[in-house]
């Protein structure tokens, strides 16, 4: 939970709570209004308050985790405000054309930002100065300060911020939606002629007043410098945490190795009993074809012997 306080009447005189034309209001904005008066509504600023706190809890949680807020606001009054804000608080901001694709196509963005920079320290080191003549050297300078106007505000911005924060959801909606489809969270002003379901956490307010801008922006800031101070002992807790729950599991690994050996003995039995039985059949099987086979010319001998009897008699009884 944040700390900053929220004064309902720093609101109230900032003129807050002054909305459209009963005519140019959006039926979303219905639960955040509080009445009409002179043809104009007036937003219920008890409603800015609750809505403004779980801003400031979004942005003291990203700022506690690392993440950068990026600060949007092109609008003519709201610019400089932004632009004093972001330094401030050293964080990244808008304050000129949104160009598309800042936050869809990051990548893109992160090259045209290192080009600047290289081009930067070329300019400094008197590389170009030595290597191109005037005209080409002045060409130089023109495009740093074309790419500066356009990305000086995010050159500095690491990586997909964590929350961004949008004074006028109307003229800087291609933010909203780059921001909303790369799945980072949009805290913003919301006027009673804008639609709060475009964000996810609208902050019912006057966005054209200058003051009003200028004491949400501060409180902003705030929640930014209370979420960098923030201390951070959540990764040593999860550390000393997991050191217990791997005891745990080196334990039950050692149980289970122990167990392993006695299932294979199981398995070496079974495969030394199997050949055991096969080998003794086909052995005797061979054994009994070798003794018959010579059996055959057992009978040749005897047959040549009975012819040659009768012819030994016969010469015996001539003499």
């Amino acid at each position: 939970m944040s700390k900053v306080s929220i004064d309902i009447k720093a609101l109230l005189e900032a003129g807050a709570h002054f909305g459209h034309k009963t005519s140019r209001w959006h039926p979303k904005m219905a639960p955040y209004i509080h009445s009409e008066k002179g043809g104009s509504h007036i937003i219920d600023l008890n409603q800015t308050v609750a809505q403004l706190d779980l801003a400031l809890d979004a942005v003291v949680d990203a700022a506690s985790r690392g993440k950068q807020v990026l600060l949007v606001g092109t609008k003519r009054q709201a610019a400089p405000i932004i632009r004093e804000a972001a330094k401030n608080s050293k964080m990244p901001y808008v304050t000129e054309r949104w160009l598309g694709g800042m936050l869809t196509n990051f990548k893109t963005m992160t090259d045209r930002i290192k080009h600047l920079k290289k081009l930067e320290e070329r300019m400094e080191s008197g590389e170009l100065a030595n290597n191109y003549n005037k005209l080409e050297v002045q060409r130089f300078s023109e495009e740093i300060e074309r790419l500066n106007h356009i990305f000086g505000g995010i050159r500095d911005m690491s990586g997909l911020p964590g929350v961004v924060f949008v004074t006028d959801i109307k003229i800087d909606k291609l933010a909203v939606k780059e921001a909303r489809r790369s799945g980072v969270k949009v805290v913003a002003i919301v006027d009673s002629n804008n639609d709060p379901s475009e964000v996810d956490i609208a902050i019912p307010a006057n966005d054209d007043a200058i003051r009003s801008i200028q004491l949400i922006t501060n409180y902003i800031t705030e929640a930014i410098a209370e979420g960098k101070a923030a201390p951070k002992p959540v990764a040593k807790v999860e550390k000393a945490e997991k050191k217990p729950a791997q005891a745990a599991d080196d334990q039950s690994k050692s149980s289970k190795k122990v167990e392993k050996p006695k299932a294979k003995p199981a398995k070496t039995d079974a495969k030394a009993t199997k050949p055991k039985v096969t080998k003794p059949k086909t052995k005797p099987a061979a054994k009994s074809t070798a003794k018959k086979a010579p059996a055959k010319p057992a009978t040749k001998k005897t047959t040549k012997t009975t012819k040659k009897a009768p012819a030994k008699k016969s010469a015996k009884k001539e003499k």
